[in-house]
């Protein structure tokens, strides 16, 4: 059977993760019910990923499995490879919007979208209808699409959910084991947040990517489709709003990365309340900066 290629090269990565974190040079590597649960994938996916560790010299044999050597950098797959067309579609979006100065009102085409992602205008205007439904953009009557601004309830219910979901993620990393593979990832993006914070402000621009990896890293540990779709629109607009009013951008994410690093932190030395804490200070700081942009970007299209 072929090897799939997001679900073989996803479940691949997140075993590498745990090998260079958990097993020593000369242990023999998990069972494959354990590297199922590990690499959530099928047994299929992890055979396939077994094939590639001995291919790549990663293990003496199929069926021994002992591990020869750590895995080095070139043994992971770029995670672009691992991205669905959708995902494409809406990485390149959301750039658009973080970095190109794109206020409500903002029109764009389906091919000048699909030209960006490498993808059809069928799978964009499908994508675009989907997220359409949230509101936050809409169809031109004669073709096109145009950005929408939201409103003070619209950002409220969704911080309350997001809340919800933000805190069940907190309680879900802290009661898991030692050796689970989140701890490695959790590891990666504390050091990814200390190079950023120590460049900032000059590099203030590149956190909306890194926030978006953190919160889907928590989100993702629920294993909860529904959770996971829900984020795709908190990250657009608890980073829209900054397009509205640029004075704050700069500080709001200088605070943000030490206020992400507080919560991994206190999840990495497994304290499961300063995580919590933390949590809830982040939560409220960016709901009190998303209201006040609300309230900034009324108060100048009133005055105008």
């Amino acid at each position: 059977m072929a090897r799939s290629p997001t679900i073989f090269k996803r479940s691949t990565n997140l075993l590498l993760q745990h090998i260079a974190a958990y097993v020593p040079v000369g242990e023999v590597l998990p069972t494959e019910a354990r590297m199922a649960e590990l690499g959530e994938g099928s047994r299929t996916a992890i055979r396939s990923s077994i094939v590639y560790f001995h291919e790549r010299g990663l293990i003496s044999g199929l069926k021994e499995r002992r591990l020869l050597r750590k895995p080095q950098p070139g043994d992971y797959f770029d995670v672009a490879e691992l991205q669905t067309g959708a995902d494409r579609i809406q990485q390149v979006l959301m750039e658009r919007i973080y970095q190109k100065d794109m206020p409500p009102g903002t029109e764009f085409s389906e091919a000048e979208l699909a030209r960006a992602a490498g993808a059809s205008t069928i799978s964009v205007r499908e994508f675009l209808i989907g997220f359409s439904r949230f509101g936050l953009i809409e169809k031109k009557p004669r073709g096109g699409w145009r950005l929408c601004a939201f409103d003070r309830t619209f950002a409220m219910e969704l911080a309350d959910v997001r809340q919800m979901f933000e805190f069940a993620a907190v309680e879900h990393l802290a009661a898991l084991p030692p050796d689970d593979p989140a701890f490695a990832t959790l590891a990666d993006l504390i050091s990814r947040h200390e190079q950023l914070g120590s460049v900032m402000p000059a590099r203030h621009q590149d956190f909306p990517a890194l926030d978006r990896d953190f919160h889907t890293f928590l989100i993702g540990l629920l294993h909860n489709r529904f959770a996971e779709g829900f984020y795709d629109i908190v990250s657009l607009v608890f980073h829209y709003h900054y397009q509205w009013d640029k004075r704050e951008e700069m500080t709001r994410n200088q605070f943000a990365v030490q206020e992400h690093l507080a919560i991994l932190r206190a999840l990495a030395r497994r304290d499961a309340a300063g995580a919590r804490e933390a949590m809830r200070t982040h939560l409220a700081s960016s709901r009190t900066t998303l209201l006040q942009a609300i309230s900034n970007r009324e108060s100048r299209a009133h005055a105008g």
